[in-house]
């Protein structure tokens, strides 16, 4: 396997083109924002640049791994030779099975059909599809480039052969990946995402404070990250996403969005991306200080 597409140029999108491109894969990254995949060739360059910095990579692995990019706003530029897909748009059910719709007709017979999502159903994804066989779950954790996990999920008709061959694509790319059965969230955010809706749940009923939820995790459990900073590092649209999708599934009130959350999403405050969630990201010196709503 040696050609691959990638759908969305987000961080995650980017993520996975730049990890393809850098162990020798021919990707063709895929946008409906052609100012977004300017973006995204941005700041692909520009991680590159840190690899450098820390003696990761080299200047000529840069500038071979960025030949290897290729861009487009058409699904219906992907290569027929591509061997794999990945989708890595947002994470919103109706636009993941409409992309897999189109991508069903599109791409040659034999194509493997991934998909990041952090927590859709990958049957239900494979229902769209005229080979459900082929679909599979790649879900790779962000940063993509620096984290070694890749969940592989195995659809109700996901063939052995495919899952294998996506196992095996990971380890070209020296990740970790870990086999699991389709189930809401999977595996990571099944556990993840209701630890973080806990922490909010904790700030909204003044158990403590945010940068003291944060540093119990961090210091009491051995976390590199608090839940709270996580959750805006994540985007608390998707965070939500996800707990929507985890409640509908279980149909378990454990499961229910902290309305704290909820509110924060419909007032725009997503974390990062935004510049503001639980923490203030517009500081310029970086420094992490809590958002003024919460001090």
């Amino acid at each position: 396997m040696k050609n691959v597409a990638v759908i969305g140029s987000g961080t995650m999108g980017n993520g996975i083109a730049h990890t393809f491109a850098l162990y020798g894969f021919n990707v063709m990254l895929i946008d409906v924002d052609n100012a977004a995949l300017e973006k995204a060739l941005q700041n692909i360059a520009r991680n590159m640049d840190k690899q450098i910095s820390k003696g990761v990579i080299t200047e000529n692995d840069k500038q071979t791994a960025l030949s290897h990019i290729k861009i487009s706003a058409l699904l219906t530029d992907i290569p027929p030779e591509t061997e794999l897909v990945v989708e890595a748009a947002t994470e919103n059910k109706t636009i993941k099975l409409d992309i897999f719709k189109q991508l069903s007709s599109i791409c040659s017979d034999g194509t493997i059909l991934a998909s990041n999502t952090s927590s859709i159903s990958i049957t239900e994804i494979a229902a769209v599809s005229k080979e459900p066989q082929n679909i599979v779950g790649m879900h790779f954790m962000n940063p993509v480039p620096l984290m070694k996990l890749v969940e592989v999920i195995r659809g109700k008709e996901t063939s052995d052969a495919v899952t294998a061959k996506i196992m095996e694509t990971a380890r070209q790319l020296d990740k970790s990946p870990v086999e699991v059965n389709d189930a809401p969230g999977f595996v990571a955010n099944r556990i993840l995402m209701p630890m973080i809706n806990e922490a909010i749940y904790a700030l909204a009923e003044g158990v403590s404070g945010v940068a003291e939820i944060d540093t119990v995790m961090k210091l009491g459990m051995s976390h590199p990250m608090g839940p709270l900073q996580l959750a805006d590092f994540i985007g608390l649209d998707v965070c939500l996403a996800i707990m929507n999708v985890l409640y509908a599934g279980f149909d378990n009130s454990k499961y229910a969005p902290c309305p704290l959350l909820v509110d924060m999403v419909a007032a725009g405050h997503l974390g990062v991306k935004s510049g503001s969630g639980f923490y203030d990201h517009t500081l310029k010196n970086k420094e992490l200080a809590v958002a003024a709503k919460f001090k």
